[in-house]
């Protein structure tokens, strides 16, 4: 019997779709106060990109994602449920036996490490888009403190550059990356998010299907919509708030190239946020994650389950 289900994969896109919709504006929010400077907290962040980018600018870098991210959840999950169908095969010789945790976590686990092959890039081309319309300071130019003229010396810092963006668009930015960075420029951050999607990806979907599981009314063939949202959303927020601190330093390495390097890696990258910023960076925009878990993730869970109900007839 094929354990290969195509209905998986086109579930899964038609859901990260609804996804990226949703959850973009608080994305760039959650990128914003991760990777820039001058943002006092979540609300003084928003309220930022509206008065000196509008409306617009939470959908900074929108299309992009929208193309591929909504390729790469329809991956994730039909590698998953595919996964699963395999470790079921070969464990009990029935693809169609609900695998139990330690199967599921098994599944998880493998889904979270295939992840970070298409989706480092995908993330990397997001950040870089996201944080370009930020302010080119002094003080990233690393320019001496003052400068002599006739009338004496003027800070250099107290002036503020406005550059050009340095990316056009999505196609300019990977062709920027692979000519100033190589292919290995693509898959800067690659190792952080390694240690955000094993985990995170566990914490994803074994919290759905458990929550999915006590929400569920008994003799129903399918779980209700309202059940399927309610974990969905439940789930997207433990799985993004437990792997924020991964998270923040991912974040800081795909934007580190977009003016001057600053992180010779993932150690480097920790050391010197705790030296310069304490432990609480690492917990930057966790309110955020959380925030934006709840509808992403629960607007992913439920096009997905109702897209696959449709197409398998129910």
């Amino acid at each position: 019997m094929n354990c290969f289900h195509l209905d998986d994969f086109l579930a899964g896109w038609i859901g990260g779709a609804s996804s990226v919709i949703v959850g973009h504006p608080l994305d760039t929010v959650k990128t914003r106060l991760q990777a820039g400077k001058g943002y006092k907290n979540t609300l003084h962040c928003v309220l930022q990109i509206y008065r000196k980018e509008t409306f617009a600018g939470f959908f900074k870098g929108l299309s992009f994602p929208l193309a591929s991210i909504t390729v790469y959840n329809s991956v994730v999950f039909g590698f998953f449920n595919n996964t699963q169908r395999v470790i079921s095969k070969l464990r009990h010789g029935d693809e169609r036996r609900p695998c139990g945790m330690l199967d599921m976590t098994l599944a998880s686990m493998l889904t979270g490490l295939m992840s970070v092959g298409l989706g480092a890039p995908v993330d990397l081309v997001k950040i870089r888009l996201q944080m370009q319309i930020l302010p080119c300071l002094a003080e990233n130019l690393n320019l001496a403190g003052t400068t002599g003229n006739g009338n004496g010396n003027i800070a250099v810092r107290s002036m503020t550059l406005q550059g050009h963006p340095t990316y056009r668009g999505p196609i300019h930015c990977i062709s920027s990356i692979l000519q100033t960075e190589g292919i290995r420029g693509l898959y800067r951050g690659a190792g952080a998010m390694v240690l955000r999607d094993v985990p995170g990806y566990t914490l994803y979907f074994i919290p759905y299907a458990l929550f999915r599981r006590w929400l569920s009314s008994e003799g129903r063939s399918s779980p209700h919509p309202c059940s399927i949202w309610v974990s969905g959303g439940l789930a997207g927020s433990i799985s993004w708030v437990t792997a924020t601190p991964a998270d923040v330093v991912k974040s800081r390495l795909q934007a580190d190239s977009l003016h001057t390097r600053k992180y010779r890696g993932i150690v480097h990258c920790i050391v010197q946020s705790y030296k310069t910023e304490g432990i609480h960076v690492f917990f930057r925009g966790a309110s955020v994650n959380a925030i934006r878990g709840f509808p992403m993730s629960a607007t992913m869970f439920l096009g997905y389950e109702l897209s696959l109900q449709f197409f398998r007839g129910f």
